[in-house]
């Protein structure tokens, strides 16, 4: 059984906290606004600041199964290398049925995710991540 890794994007203050600082580096480093004694210095803050973000965005590729969601939608990739996107205000109802999620959007269509391999925790925290966003949202 694998587990599901969760991220809450929603008001994340390590996050901005964490981008900030790499905006900052990328300023300061491409309109070189501190006078350093070493001229490649700016460069190599402007490095950091784009690899602080590289890395920052690549997280949704660091776990197989990974769910990131706020309060207006959702990415979801469970078994797959491409996850699907899904906004909560699109989603109709959502059936959770022998480790199958069905997931049935307001213009008719539907979306499954074979939930056979993963935690019996992480799937119920899914479908009510997913309940309660589209409850909210309605």
């Amino acid at each position: 059984m694998r587990n599901v890794h969760f991220d809450h994007i929603g008001g994340n203050w390590k996050s901005i906290a964490i981008m900030i600082f790499a905006l900052a580096c990328i300023l300061v480093g491409t309109f070189e606004i501190i006078d350093f004694s070493n001229p490649k210095l700016n460069k190599y803050l402007n490095v950091i600041g784009f690899l602080i973000i590289t890395i920052h965005y690549s997280k949704i590729f660091w776990y197989k199964n990974y769910v990131q969601w706020n309060k207006k939608g959702a990415l979801i990739r469970i078994n797959s290398f491409i996850g699907k996107s899904l906004s909560f205000d699109q989603i109709k109802t959502t059936e959770l049925n022998d480790k199958k999620l069905v997931i049935t959007k307001k213009d008719g269509k539907t979306i499954a995710f074979d939930l056979n391999e993963i935690v019996e925790s992480d799937t119920q925290k899914l479908n009510e991540i997913i309940i309660n966003n589209t409850v909210t949202n309605n």
